[in-house]
């Protein structure tokens, strides 16, 4: 089994090369769901890794299929701008989850 980045950054693409992951470079909407439904029909891919701003071009579809396919895993990861959360969306979430302030 193995990891498969879909990208919209190149930079972020040769990073994970370097650790021995392959993946795609992909800009536009069309472009970004053909390249997940051809991840997701990979038999030996484990985890598909997305950049934050793929994730949230199609979030639609990545709901479906997180939602309705037991596997690949899909994992959104920042790319090498940062990632688009608030500095206490991780304390903010717990806060939300069991009411509790940290």
């Amino acid at each position: 089994m193995r990891f498969y980045l879909i990208s919209d950054n190149n930079d972020t693409r040769v990073g994970m090369r370097l650790a021995g992951i392959d993946g795609v470079v992909v800009h536009e909407p069309d472009e970004v769901n053909l390249a997940l439904c051809k991840a997701m029909d990979m038999e030996d891919v484990a985890v598909i890794l997305m950049t934050e701003h793929l994730v949230k071009m199609c979030g639609p579809l990545v709901d479906d299929l997180k939602l309705n396919r037991s596997r690949p895993l899909i994992v959104e990861i920042p790319d090498r701008h940062g990632n688009g959360r608030a500095k206490d969306s991780i304390t903010r979430y717990v806060r939300e989850a069991i009411g509790i302030k940290i």
